[in-house]
């Protein structure tokens, strides 16, 4: 996907994941369906399949609320390997997880 100019941006600071919650849930609408996050050590975006984006900066895998925004988007991902470090420039995961029907019944 090329990049461009991001849809919104939003700029994080520690103690405001609740208002980049209100962000996502806000500009969550004017997004297709989701296909994709990108994860930098400074920012995060969110992509649609027609690849326009939003951006939330200096939020990155190496804080603690990342993982709250990933799953609000429905990011398959591994909670204990998010905070690693990498060598790629940014770290890449699909959204849309879902769960098999009864998953969580007891049989």
């Amino acid at each position: 996907m090329a990049e461009t100019t991001p849809l919104a941006s939003y700029d994080f600071a520690s103690g405001t994941l609740d208002d980049a919650l209100a962000f996502l849930k806000r500009s969550r609408s004017e997004l297709r369906m989701l296909r994709r996050v990108r994860v930098w050590n400074d920012r995060f975006c969110l992509f649609d399949i027609n690849g326009d984006y939003f951006e939330i900066r200096g939020l990155g895998y190496s804080q603690p609320e990342i993982t709250k925004i990933l799953d609000t988007v429905n990011t398959a991902y591994k909670r204990e390997r998010i905070h690693e470090p990498t060598e790629a420039d940014y770290k890449e995961f699909k959204t849309g997880r879902r769960y098999a029907w009864a998953v969580d019944r007891v049989m």
